[in-house]
């Protein structure tokens, strides 16, 4: 009987660290939505400044700016830094109307930005 009575507890902790597990890569996988959200609107900066909207890709660059920010508010990740360090360029680029030069840092703040975990 006490054979019994351990091996079912044995199957229910196997099943509590499996639960665990997958509610742990879950978090992990949906990273954090200021992230995303920063993501989303630098692509939106690339897609303007691909067709020389240097204006567009501004107000897309400081939105994704902002949510960035936030998130750095939450995480320290050196990949975060330079994606804000990215976007900052950016805009000051496409500030100046130099659309060309600021949709590259677009992209390589999209680079870094996809690295964070």
């Amino acid at each position: 009987m006490r054979k019994a009575g351990f091996q079912r507890s044995s199957v229910w902790l196997g099943v509590v660290f499996v639960l665990i597990a997958f509610l742990y890569i879950g978090s992990a996988v949906a990273g954090n939505p200021h992230v995303a959200e920063a993501i989303a609107h630098a692509k939106g900066a690339v897609k303007h400044g691909s067709m020389g909207h240097a204006d567009a890709l501004v107000e897309h660059a400081e939105e994704a700016l902002m949510h960035a920010k936030a998130a750095q508010k939450e995480m320290n990740n050196p990949h975060l830094n330079e994606g804000v360090h990215e976007l900052m360029e950016a805009i000051a680029h496409g500030k100046e109307g130099h659309a060309e030069v600021a949709t590259k840092h677009a992209k390589s703040a999209i680079m870094h930005l996809e690295e964070v975990h």
